[in-house]
Protein backbone atom coordinates (compact mmCIF):
# COMPACT_ATOMS: atom_id res chain seq x y z
CA UNK A 1 0.00 0.00 0.00
CA UNK A 2 1.39 3.13 -0.81
CA UNK A 3 0.95 6.23 1.64
CA UNK A 4 0.18 9.80 0.86
CA UNK A 5 3.00 12.11 1.29
CA UNK A 6 2.98 15.09 3.89
CA UNK A 7 5.87 16.35 2.43
CA UNK A 8 5.82 19.35 0.05
CA UNK A 9 9.30 19.55 -1.91
CA UNK A 10 11.17 22.99 -1.63
CA UNK A 11 13.43 24.93 -3.69
CA UNK A 12 16.78 24.88 -2.03
CA UNK A 13 18.30 28.06 -0.76
CA UNK A 14 19.27 31.16 -3.50
CA UNK A 15 23.58 31.29 -3.25
CA UNK A 16 24.91 34.20 -1.15
CA UNK A 17 28.42 35.10 -2.94
CA UNK A 18 29.09 36.18 1.01
CA UNK A 19 28.52 33.00 2.63
CA UNK A 20 30.22 29.79 2.16
CA UNK A 21 28.29 26.42 1.12
CA UNK A 22 27.46 23.69 3.23
CA UNK A 23 25.07 20.47 2.58
CA UNK A 24 23.13 18.40 4.83
CA UNK A 25 22.43 15.08 3.94
CA UNK A 26 19.23 13.59 6.08
CA UNK A 27 16.51 11.80 6.28
CA UNK A 28 15.08 8.64 8.04
CA UNK A 29 17.44 5.49 9.14
CA UNK A 30 18.18 3.17 6.35
CA UNK A 31 17.00 5.58 3.80
CA UNK A 32 21.01 5.81 2.25
CA UNK A 33 22.29 9.07 4.24
CA UNK A 34 25.96 7.79 4.14
CA UNK A 35 25.92 6.71 0.46
CA UNK A 36 24.55 9.83 -0.97
CA UNK A 37 26.86 12.15 1.09
CA UNK A 38 30.02 9.72 -0.15
CA UNK A 39 28.47 10.92 -3.51
CA UNK A 40 28.46 14.17 -3.08
CA UNK A 41 31.68 14.34 -1.67
CA UNK A 42 33.25 12.53 -4.36
CA UNK A 43 31.58 14.94 -6.82
CA UNK A 44 32.35 18.17 -5.04
CA UNK A 45 35.72 18.01 -3.10
CA UNK A 46 33.96 17.33 -0.15
CA UNK A 47 34.56 16.19 3.67
CA UNK A 48 31.77 14.60 5.50
CA UNK A 49 30.87 15.87 8.92
CA UNK A 50 29.00 13.06 10.86
CA UNK A 51 25.22 14.01 12.32
CA UNK A 52 24.18 10.89 14.05
CA UNK A 53 24.43 11.15 17.93
CA UNK A 54 25.67 7.54 17.96
CA UNK A 55 28.46 7.22 15.37
CA UNK A 56 30.37 10.16 17.59
CA UNK A 57 30.89 6.65 20.16
CA UNK A 58 33.96 4.37 19.58
CA UNK A 59 33.37 0.19 19.43
CA UNK A 60 29.43 1.03 18.53
CA UNK A 61 29.41 0.21 14.14
CA UNK A 62 26.94 -2.63 13.64
CA UNK A 63 24.18 -1.55 14.86
CA UNK A 64 24.73 2.16 13.91
CA UNK A 65 25.53 1.16 10.37
CA UNK A 66 28.64 3.10 10.63
CA UNK A 67 30.59 2.92 7.73
CA UNK A 68 34.12 1.51 7.94
CA UNK A 69 37.07 3.53 6.19
CA UNK A 70 37.66 1.47 3.58
CA UNK A 71 34.52 2.16 2.51
CA UNK A 72 35.28 6.04 2.84
CA UNK A 73 36.69 6.06 -0.76
CA UNK A 74 39.91 8.64 0.28
CA UNK A 75 36.69 10.98 1.80
CA UNK A 76 37.65 12.47 4.78
CA UNK A 77 35.61 11.80 7.87
CA UNK A 78 35.00 13.48 11.22
CA UNK A 79 33.05 13.70 14.03
CA UNK A 80 33.09 9.36 14.43
CA UNK A 81 34.73 7.47 16.89
CA UNK A 82 35.50 10.43 19.32
CA UNK A 83 33.95 9.39 22.39
CA UNK A 84 33.97 6.19 24.57
CA UNK A 85 30.97 4.62 25.49
CA UNK A 86 30.44 5.57 28.86
CA UNK A 87 31.14 9.33 27.68
CA UNK A 88 28.56 11.88 28.07
CA UNK A 89 27.55 14.38 24.90
CA UNK A 90 25.01 16.69 24.29
CA UNK A 91 23.72 18.67 21.27
CA UNK A 92 25.58 21.63 22.56
CA UNK A 93 28.76 19.59 22.59
CA UNK A 94 28.57 18.18 19.21
CA UNK A 95 27.21 22.11 17.82
CA UNK A 96 30.40 23.37 19.08
CA UNK A 97 32.52 20.74 17.43
CA UNK A 98 30.70 20.66 13.98
CA UNK A 99 31.15 24.37 13.34
CA UNK A 100 34.89 24.20 13.91
CA UNK A 101 34.73 21.34 11.76
CA UNK A 102 32.87 22.81 9.12
CA UNK A 103 35.06 25.94 9.47
CA UNK A 104 38.00 24.54 8.90
CA UNK A 105 37.00 22.69 6.03
CA UNK A 106 35.64 25.83 3.88
CA UNK A 107 39.18 27.42 4.84
CA UNK A 108 41.08 24.38 3.15
CA UNK A 109 38.46 25.13 0.05
CA UNK A 110 36.63 21.88 0.40
CA UNK A 111 32.95 21.27 0.95
CA UNK A 112 31.27 20.36 4.07
CA UNK A 113 28.75 17.83 3.91
CA UNK A 114 26.72 16.71 6.88
CA UNK A 115 25.66 13.46 6.95
CA UNK A 116 23.02 11.91 10.12
CA UNK A 117 19.38 11.69 11.26
CA UNK A 118 19.77 12.99 14.19
CA UNK A 119 17.51 15.77 13.73
CA UNK A 120 18.40 17.66 17.08
CA UNK A 121 22.21 18.24 16.56
CA UNK A 122 21.24 19.51 13.04
CA UNK A 123 18.97 21.93 14.86
CA UNK A 124 21.43 22.65 17.52
CA UNK A 125 24.19 23.20 14.46
CA UNK A 126 22.22 25.82 12.53
CA UNK A 127 20.19 27.46 14.26
CA UNK A 128 21.83 27.14 18.19
CA UNK A 129 21.07 26.44 21.56
CA UNK A 130 20.31 28.42 24.63
CA UNK A 131 23.01 28.24 27.54
CA UNK A 132 20.97 26.35 29.74
CA UNK A 133 21.47 25.73 33.32
CA UNK A 134 23.98 23.39 34.24
CA UNK A 135 22.55 19.29 35.04
CA UNK A 136 20.79 18.91 38.35
CA UNK A 137 21.38 15.41 39.28
CA UNK A 138 18.98 15.38 42.33
CA UNK A 139 16.21 16.83 40.57
CA UNK A 140 16.65 14.88 37.58
CA UNK A 141 16.77 11.31 39.94
CA UNK A 142 13.51 12.51 41.72
CA UNK A 143 11.88 13.04 37.58
CA UNK A 144 12.69 9.82 37.10
CA UNK A 145 11.15 8.41 39.68
CA UNK A 146 7.92 10.01 38.89
CA UNK A 147 8.15 8.40 35.49
CA UNK A 148 9.09 5.32 36.59
CA UNK A 149 6.10 5.03 38.76
CA UNK A 150 3.66 6.22 36.67
CA UNK A 151 4.75 6.22 32.65
CA UNK A 152 3.79 9.30 30.77
CA UNK A 153 3.54 11.61 33.83
CA UNK A 154 6.76 13.65 33.04
CA UNK A 155 5.12 14.67 29.77
CA UNK A 156 2.12 15.52 31.37
CA UNK A 157 3.69 17.71 33.37
CA UNK A 158 5.81 19.27 30.74
CA UNK A 159 2.90 20.09 29.18
CA UNK A 160 1.30 22.20 31.90
CA UNK A 161 4.89 24.00 32.22
CA UNK A 162 5.56 24.91 28.48
CA UNK A 163 2.81 23.18 25.98
CA UNK A 164 4.86 24.62 23.16
CA UNK A 165 7.92 22.55 24.07
CA UNK A 166 6.03 20.06 25.13
CA UNK A 167 4.18 19.73 21.10
CA UNK A 168 7.86 19.29 19.82
CA UNK A 169 9.07 15.76 22.08
CA UNK A 170 7.87 12.66 21.83
CA UNK A 171 6.11 11.71 25.16
CA UNK A 172 8.29 8.50 25.25
CA UNK A 173 11.97 10.50 24.94
CA UNK A 174 12.07 10.59 28.59
CA UNK A 175 15.59 12.21 27.81
CA UNK A 176 14.46 15.10 26.66
CA UNK A 177 11.38 15.39 28.35
CA UNK A 178 12.96 15.52 31.49
CA UNK A 179 15.63 17.95 30.67
CA UNK A 180 12.85 20.46 29.29
CA UNK A 181 11.26 20.15 32.75
CA UNK A 182 14.88 20.51 34.88
CA UNK A 183 15.54 24.06 32.57
CA UNK A 184 11.58 24.98 33.60
CA UNK A 185 12.05 24.13 36.95
CA UNK A 186 15.84 25.87 37.60
CA UNK A 187 15.43 29.16 35.11
CA UNK A 188 11.57 29.44 36.31
CA UNK A 189 11.04 29.82 32.93
CA UNK A 190 9.18 28.32 29.88
CA UNK A 191 11.82 26.77 27.73
CA UNK A 192 10.59 27.82 24.28
CA UNK A 193 10.69 31.42 25.86
CA UNK A 194 14.18 30.70 26.91
CA UNK A 195 14.99 29.75 23.07
CA UNK A 196 13.52 32.28 21.22
CA UNK A 197 15.43 34.78 23.50
CA UNK A 198 19.28 32.79 23.65
CA UNK A 199 19.97 30.90 20.55
CA UNK A 200 23.01 31.66 18.42
CA UNK A 201 22.70 30.66 14.77
CA UNK A 202 25.54 29.66 12.85
CA UNK A 203 27.10 32.70 10.55
CA UNK A 204 28.60 32.75 7.82
CA UNK A 205 26.92 29.77 6.11
CA UNK A 206 23.80 29.17 3.47
CA UNK A 207 23.11 25.67 3.99
CA UNK A 208 21.04 23.17 1.50
CA UNK A 209 19.20 20.77 3.07
CA UNK A 210 18.67 17.04 1.43
CA UNK A 211 15.82 14.57 2.62
CA UNK A 212 15.69 11.31 1.56
CA UNK A 213 11.87 10.07 1.83
CA UNK A 214 11.49 6.50 0.89
CA UNK A 215 7.75 5.29 0.55
CA UNK A 216 6.94 4.02 3.59
CA UNK A 217 6.08 0.12 3.38
CA UNK A 218 9.46 -0.19 1.48
CA UNK A 219 11.41 1.98 4.03
CA UNK A 220 9.83 -0.51 6.96
CA UNK A 221 10.80 -3.27 4.86
CA UNK A 222 14.04 -2.29 4.30
CA UNK A 223 14.51 -1.56 8.07
CA UNK A 224 13.27 -4.88 9.45
CA UNK A 225 15.93 -6.18 6.99
CA UNK A 226 18.73 -4.13 8.25
CA UNK A 227 18.01 -5.08 12.19
CA UNK A 228 17.91 -8.77 11.27
CA UNK A 229 21.32 -8.56 9.15
CA UNK A 230 22.92 -6.60 12.15
CA UNK A 231 21.92 -9.35 14.29
CA UNK A 232 23.32 -11.91 11.63
CA UNK A 233 26.46 -9.67 11.37
CA UNK A 234 27.61 -9.84 14.93
CA UNK A 235 25.86 -7.91 16.44
CA UNK A 236 25.51 -8.89 19.59
CA UNK A 237 29.40 -10.37 19.63
CA UNK A 238 30.11 -6.72 19.58
CA UNK A 239 27.87 -6.31 22.43
CA UNK A 240 29.79 -8.84 24.40
CA UNK A 241 33.21 -7.35 23.64
CA UNK A 242 32.34 -3.66 24.67
CA UNK A 243 30.78 -5.15 27.87
CA UNK A 244 34.47 -6.78 27.91
CA UNK A 245 36.48 -4.12 27.67
CA UNK A 246 34.74 -2.64 30.53
CA UNK A 247 32.17 -0.54 29.70
CA UNK A 248 28.87 -0.61 31.85
CA UNK A 249 25.72 -1.90 30.81
CA UNK A 250 24.52 1.23 31.60
CA UNK A 251 26.34 3.55 29.27
CA UNK A 252 24.28 5.79 27.03
CA UNK A 253 24.75 4.10 23.41
CA UNK A 254 23.12 0.43 25.32
CA UNK A 255 20.19 2.82 25.14
CA UNK A 256 19.71 2.96 21.72
CA UNK A 257 17.40 0.91 19.13
CA UNK A 258 18.94 -2.59 18.41
CA UNK A 259 21.42 -2.04 21.39
CA UNK A 260 19.15 -2.22 23.95
CA UNK A 261 17.53 -5.37 22.53
CA UNK A 262 20.90 -7.54 21.95
CA UNK A 263 22.05 -6.02 25.74
CA UNK A 264 18.45 -7.95 26.84
CA UNK A 265 19.52 -11.00 25.10
CA UNK A 266 22.62 -11.24 26.35
CA UNK A 267 21.55 -10.89 29.98
CA UNK A 268 18.93 -13.70 29.53
CA UNK A 269 15.95 -11.56 29.48
CA UNK A 270 15.11 -11.82 25.61
CA UNK A 271 15.63 -14.92 23.34
CA UNK A 272 17.43 -14.16 20.10
CA UNK A 273 13.77 -14.36 18.03
CA UNK A 274 11.92 -11.69 20.42
CA UNK A 275 15.32 -8.94 20.48
CA UNK A 276 15.13 -9.09 16.39
CA UNK A 277 11.42 -8.52 16.32
CA UNK A 278 11.69 -5.69 19.16
CA UNK A 279 14.80 -3.95 17.66
CA UNK A 280 12.55 -3.62 13.79
CA UNK A 281 9.29 -2.60 15.96
CA UNK A 282 11.15 -0.03 17.50
CA UNK A 283 13.19 1.05 14.13
CA UNK A 284 10.26 1.48 12.51
CA UNK A 285 8.98 3.49 15.35
CA UNK A 286 12.29 5.41 15.66
CA UNK A 287 11.84 6.19 11.74
CA UNK A 288 8.72 7.32 11.71
CA UNK A 289 9.41 10.08 14.37
CA UNK A 290 12.53 10.89 12.68
CA UNK A 291 9.68 11.89 9.74
CA UNK A 292 7.88 14.06 11.92
CA UNK A 293 10.95 15.75 13.30
CA UNK A 294 11.93 16.51 9.66
CA UNK A 295 8.47 17.35 8.60
CA UNK A 296 9.14 20.61 10.74
CA UNK A 297 12.52 21.36 9.20
CA UNK A 298 12.38 24.72 7.18
CA UNK A 299 13.87 24.89 4.00
CA UNK A 300 13.91 20.97 3.54
CA UNK A 301 14.30 19.74 -0.23
CA UNK A 302 13.00 16.40 -0.33
CA UNK A 303 14.22 13.67 -2.80
CA UNK A 304 11.44 10.77 -2.90
CA UNK A 305 13.05 7.52 -2.28
CA UNK A 306 16.43 6.25 -1.06
CA UNK A 307 19.83 7.10 -2.05
CA UNK A 308 19.60 3.92 -4.71
CA UNK A 309 16.49 4.35 -5.99
CA UNK A 310 16.96 5.38 -9.54
CA UNK A 311 17.54 9.01 -10.85
CA UNK A 312 17.49 9.95 -6.64
CA UNK A 313 21.45 10.32 -6.81
CA UNK A 314 21.59 12.47 -10.04
CA UNK A 315 18.86 14.27 -8.68
CA UNK A 316 20.78 15.14 -5.27
CA UNK A 317 24.17 15.77 -7.63
CA UNK A 318 22.15 18.37 -10.28
CA UNK A 319 20.73 20.29 -6.79
CA UNK A 320 24.00 20.78 -5.47
CA UNK A 321 25.99 21.52 -8.95
CA UNK A 322 23.21 24.76 -8.77
CA UNK A 323 23.62 25.44 -5.37
CA UNK A 324 27.50 25.43 -5.27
Amino acid sequence: MTHPTPFPSRSPIVPDAASSPLVAVTGPTGSGKSSLALAIAQQYDGEIVNCDSLQVYRHFDIGTAKLPPREWCGVPHHLIDILNPDELFTAGGYARLARETIQTISQRGRLPILAGGTGFYLRALLDGLFEGPSRDQLLRDRLIRRETRRAGSLHRLLTRFDRQTAQKIHPHDVPKVTRAIEVCLLTRRPVSELFRHGRDALAGYRTLKLGLLPERDALYTRVDERCAAMFANGLVEEVRHILDLGYPPESKPFESVGYKQALQYVRGELNLRDAIFYAQRHTRQYAKRQLTWFRRETGLVWLKGFADTPGIREQALELVSEFV
